[in-house]
Order: structure tokens, then sequence, then C-alpha cells
């Protein structure tokens, strides 16, 4: 499971992990490989321009479960 026990704080989604990335708060990103390629590209792109770190996962499934959440997610994000 992905950990946010030191003081940062997990947030799953699209929206959330862009608006992470936006407001320079997101420490890590983690995307699922199998999401939209549309997806992937923008969180890519301004991971690269936030200089942000960012984590593969195979599915989004697996990244549902990594995260603790039922449900598939395409991305995730641990803000400051």
């Amino acid at each position: 499971m992905i950990s946010d026990s030191d003081g940062t704080k997990l947030q799953v989604g699209y929206k959330q992990t862009m608006r992470a990335l936006n407001e320079s708060k997101a420490l890590r990103v983690f995307l699922a490989m199998d999401s939209d390629d549309k997806i992937i590209r923008s969180v890519r792109e301004q991971c690269g321009l936030k200089n942000v770190e960012t984590e593969e996962v195979d599915t989004m499934r697996e990244l549902g479960e990594k995260c603790g959440i039922e449900v598939k997610a395409s991305c995730a994000v641990l803000i400051k």
C-alpha cells in the first residue's frame, strides 16, 4: 500500500493529481499504465514541468488497491 504516514497526504484521481501539480504541492505521482493515453500524456507533461518523480503501476486496478480503495484509479499523488 502507498504510505502517507510521514506527514504527506495521498490523494487519488486525475483532477486531484493535476491540481496538486499545478499548485506545486506534489511530491510524487503514481500513474497506471493502462489509463487513457490523454491522461498519461498530460500527467507526464505536468510532472516534467514541475520536476516531480513519476512511479508507474501496471494497471488501474492495481493502483486502486495500492491506494486502499475498491475502485480503479488512473493516478494518485502524494502531497506536502
